[in-house]
């Protein structure tokens, strides 16, 4: 029985001869002008690749990973930008009544709020999701969470535990939760998460407990923080805010763990990954002056001291859009285009607001651990 020649062969052949027959014709004149001849082995050697790719399939598929890979990475960036794009539709509706928690459940009453995130081709390509509570259990299993702050961040872990446990776990540990001015702990052992809330209502207040983690080697898989609506209150002083963001900004890029100020030799203590905690800015709420519900904040926290406060965040670098370590959770725009039926002192919004800030949260972590929801 005889045997033809299969592709494979007939392709090394075609490659020998168009490698091998020119670079030979060219030595001879090696001596003339040896750039002519290295320059002109490189080409035909890239051009012998190109060829043989589809030949073994090893290479192939090598190719079209790293073609993959650089695809998704571009995406996810993309999304990640994307994220905080939601809309909303408010409308009147059926009254409703506050629960026995008396916090922040559709405290405007006679409108149905609803949100989605944009209906636009670039968002939609994403597939933002909603998560459910069994989503987010094995998104969150095994983590450690601090969110720090002031009155926005607890309304924050009010959501993000609404998620989590049932009504009348949530209903139970509301007091606690609610203590003015005080900090908030809680351990889910059905998913070995911890979660803490860090009552921290001024920047400097933040930059302390980055500072402890530092201290103390320990450091939370998802670090949610935000200030300025204290400070704008009793200071009034966008500069001295602005400062204070650079401070903070120091010390969090020394907390990332491929810093040189950390170094990458000393052992991790926690188990966040050795790459960096998830890092999120909750952003200041819209503030409607003609709700405020005192004098002293109708005075100061003018709609042009909170754009001032704005832009002594943007300036101060302390956000990713320019260069900064911290993703923002929009409540800023969420809270804007849930529009004043959402609010009844112009400051708090109802709880469907930092709901959506959750879901933004929560679909950046899918993002940036590169999971995907009912993955195994």
């Amino acid at each position: 029985m005889a045997f033809g020649l299969g592709g494979v062969e007939l392709g090394v052949m075609a490659a020998c001869v168009v490698l091998f027959v020119p670079m030979g014709m060219a030595g001879w004149h090696l001596s003339r002008n040896k750039m002519l001849f290295f320059s002109g082995a490189l080409f035909i050697t890239l051009a012998v690749g190109v060829h043989l790719t589809p030949y073994f399939p090893s290479v192939s598929d090598f190719v079209t990973s790293v073609q993959s890979l650089v695809v998704f990475d571009n995406r996810d960036h993309s999304c990640i930008n994307l994220v905080n794009r939601v809309v909303w539709d408010v409308k009147p509706g059926v009254p409703t009544h506050r629960s026995s928690t008396g916090r922040n459940d559709d405290s405007v009453v006679g409108y149905d709020k609803f949100w989605d995130w944009a209906d636009a081709a670039d968002v939609k390509a994403c597939e933002f999701q909603k998560l459910s509570k069994s989503d987010v259990s094995d998104l969150l299993n095994g983590s450690w969470i601090v969110v720090a702050g002031d009155s926005q961040a607890r309304l924050v872990v009010q959501s993000l535990l609404s998620l989590i446990l049932d009504l009348q776990r949530m209903e139970s540990i509301m007091g606690d939760l609610f203590k003015r001015h005080s900090d908030y702990k809680i351990v889910i052992p059905e998913m070995g998460m911890k979660l803490d809330f860090m009552w921290a209502p001024y920047v400097v207040n933040l930059t302390g407990l980055v500072n402890r983690f530092k201290q103390n080697k320990t450091y939370p898989d998802v670090l949610v923080m935000g200030a300025g609506l204290w400070h704008m209150l009793h200071f009034t002083n966008a500069s001295d805010f602005g400062v204070s963001l650079q401070t903070l900004r120091s010390s969090l890029v020394s907390l990332l763990p491929f810093s040189p100020q950390l170094g990458t030799d000393e052992p991790m203590m926690a188990s966040v990954s050795v790459r960096s905690p998830h890092l999120f800015w909750l952003g200041m709420p819209m503030l409607i002056n003609g709700m405020l519900n005192t004098d002293e904040k109708r005075e100061r926290m003018t709609d042009e001291m909170w754009h001032a406060y704005d832009r002594a965040l943007r300036n101060s670098r302390l956000l990713r859009p320019s260069g900064g370590p911290l993703l923002l959770l929009d409540i800023e725009s969420l809270s804007w285009n849930c529009g004043p039926h959402c609010t009844v002192d112009g400051m708090h919004y109802d709880r469907v607001v930092y709901e959506a800030a959750v879901h933004v949260m929560l679909n950046a972590l899918l993002i940036e651990s590169h999971q995907k929801l009912g993955a195994t």
